[in-house]
């Protein structure tokens, strides 16, 4: 486990793809428990990433940071960045706004047109970094939090992310190529911003483009 920052109220790591960003077995917090060498230790998810999704997290180490950064959540003074390779050529800057619902029953997402019970609004924006051949390099600010909304927008497009399983046909022998890259928040106690980001793996697709 690779820890960025700490200090009494907040832990910053790299939380490696495949591992669950929950308080369990085998999850996040618990690895970080191993890696501190205290079992006991308070670290409290306040947002995720997909199972397969690798990077930045910022874990609260009490309850009062725990409130405070899920209220920069929910207020939108925590701000997310995403790095992310997608088959097809994508736009320089674009701005992609769909309704999602979310099946629970088979663990999807879905891009709709109609409103109903479930449904709500995706948000995000992104630029265009690099192509090569036929993949585009992106990087993506979310403005909302849906579930798996990434994959689930940029697939809607005929734009899958290589990688990409659950959303379209198979065609990569690679990890999910997303990656928190950048997130950037009010500190729980001080109010002082606070900024941490590290590059994707060495390895493909991310290769493609340096």
């Amino acid at each position: 486990m690779e820890i960025i920052y700490r200090d009494a109220d907040i832990l910053v790591c790299l939380k490696p793809p495949r591992v669950l960003s929950t308080d369990e077995p085998g999850g996040l917090p618990a690895l970080l428990r191993q890696a501190l060498g205290d079992e006991h230790a308070d670290l409290r998810t306040v947002h995720r990433l997909d199972r397969v999704v690798g990077g930045v997290m910022v874990l609260a180490r009490n309850a009062l940071s725990a409130s405070a950064l899920s209220r920069a959540v929910r207020e939108g003074t925590f701000c997310k960045e995403y790095l992310a390779v997608v088959h097809g050529e994508t736009e320089d800057r674009a701005e992609l706004r769909d309704l999602m619902y979310r099946d629970k029953a088979r663990k999807m997402s879905f891009v709709t047109n109609q409103p109903g019970k479930g449904v709500q609004e995706a948000l995000l924006r992104y630029e265009t970094l690099g192509r090569a051949e036929d993949l585009s390099l992106v990087r993506v600010e979310l403005m909302t939090g849906r579930t798996h909304q990434i994959r689930v927008q940029f697939s809607s497009r005929a734009l899958p992310l290589v990688g990409e399983r659950k959303y379209c046909e198979p065609r990569d022998d690679c990890e999910l190529a997303l990656w928190s890259h950048r997130i950037a928040f009010p500190h729980p106690v001080s109010g002082e911003r606070m900024v941490f980001a590290a590059p994707p793996p060495e390895r493909y697709p991310w290769t493609c483009f340096q």
